[in-house]
């Protein structure tokens, strides 16, 4: 009989409605029902909440209960002595556990365990995935410092991390743009985040309604999209936005008051299925700064939307066909963006034919085809 293979994961929380957690959820759902993988999820905090997605329940969670978050709002000097206290209970917790349960491959999100899953004893091999890119990632922001003290310090962030994930089995990462950063790694492979659905059914495209989906944040670049949508209400009045997602709504509903389309662009929140919202609306705009890899378009091109998107480093030029299934846009271009997103209001045959092959061209992120890809890498690091 063929060995079980058991998964170690370790995460911070599950508890979040953000796409890290609802890929690892989809991914781990999968490999336990299709696979019939052993899979144990180590988390650091949230100890008091319930994940957000759905776990399938022959999978364990383990609560180390470590509370990182609790630091944060600690002044610089004390958190930081906070921080070193709370990563030697996090290894020495960790290490218990792993040490117990013996996985054959312990895989790190690459948050703060990176910094030692490589001098861990239990035996696993070490796979990492990041679900960001590395032109902003461990990137030290503090205006109370001079810039070449944050650049110095995220200099040495980087360094660190490219001896860390040099040590990995294997590391990798969402998109073919993010592998070309790390040139000085040659155990790099890329995975693509799976869909969380495919559904059976698609958008008529006859709704006058556009969708962005995102937590609100700077990331997210929602600013651009409603900059971009006073362009587009002043040319078609009949059309509403809105963008779904949880967080902080004070400064974009200023900005919605500043620019008086109010009346067009709504911000409505998290919604648990947001594939009915898909079938609701008529094309989906992206308008990220950056991204690892932002699945609300496979999502929004497997419900049958065509797509409009910021050129924003990395993810949507290993998504969209420009021209195909939407467009991409300089990133930034504010003017660019409401253009197309224009252009597909007022072509309804175009939008129709795109929508159809964005459809089609999201098969690719179908979890089948992503899961084997997995389970080949994890049968080749053992």
């Amino acid at each position: 009989m063929e060995k079980r293979l058991k998964l170690a994961y370790i995460v911070p929380a599950l508890f979040y409605p953000s796409g890290m957690e609802r890929v690892l959820t989809a991914k781990v759902n999968y490999f336990v029902k299709h696979f019939n993988y052993d899979i144990h999820i180590f988390l650091t905090d949230g100890k008091e909440n319930t994940p957000y997605y759905p776990l399938d329940s022959r999978i364990k969670i383990y609560h180390l209960d470590i509370n990182f978050d609790g630091i944060f709002a600690l002044p610089l000097l004390k958190r930081l002595y906070r921080y070193r206290i709370k990563q030697r209970l996090f290894k020495r917790r960790l290490e218990e556990r792993l040490e117990e349960l013996k996985p054959d491959i312990t895989i790190s999100l690459l948050r703060r365990d990176i910094n030692f899953i490589n001098t861990l004893t239990d035996g696993s091999l070490k796979i990492g995935e990041l679900h960001f890119n590395r032109l902003f990632y461990r990137q030290f922001k503090n205006d109370r410092f001079p810039a070449f003290i944050q650049q110095t310090i995220s200099r040495i962030w980087q360094q660190q991390l490219i001896k860390n994930l040099k040590k990995l089995a294997a590391f990798v990462v969402l998109s073919h743009e993010d592998a070309g950063y790390w040139l000085e790694l040659n155990n790099i492979t890329v995975i693509h985040n799976p869909l969380s659905f495919y559904p059976d059914k698609v958008s008529s495209l006859d709704q006058k309604q556009v969708i962005a989906a995102g937590r609100l944040t700077h990331q997210k670049g929602f600013d651009r999209l409603i900059a971009a949508w006073k362009i587009v209400a002043d040319r078609h009045p009949d059309w509403v936005l809105k963008v779904y997602g949880g967080g902080n709504k004070e400064p974009l509903l200023k900005l919605i008051a500043d620019l008086d389309v109010g009346n067009s662009c709504h911000l409505e929140g998290n919604v648990i299925d947001i594939a009915e919202k898909y079938f609701e609306s008529s094309i989906f705009a992206l308008s990220s700064r950056y991204e690892g890899l932002p699945m609300v378009l496979g999502e929004a091109m497997a419900c049958g939307l065509p797509v409009v998107s910021f050129d924003c480093p990395c993810g949507p030029r290993d998504i969209i066909r420009d021209g195909e299934v939407g467009f991409l846009v300089e990133n930034g271009n504010i003017a660019q963006l409401a253009d197309k997103i224009c252009y597909l209001i007022e072509h309804e045959d175009i939008r129709k034919e795109m929508g159809s092959a964005a459809r089609i061209h999201a098969k690719q992120f179908d979890i089948k085809i992503v899961a084997e890809q997995w389970k080949q890498l994890f049968n080749s690091v053992l």
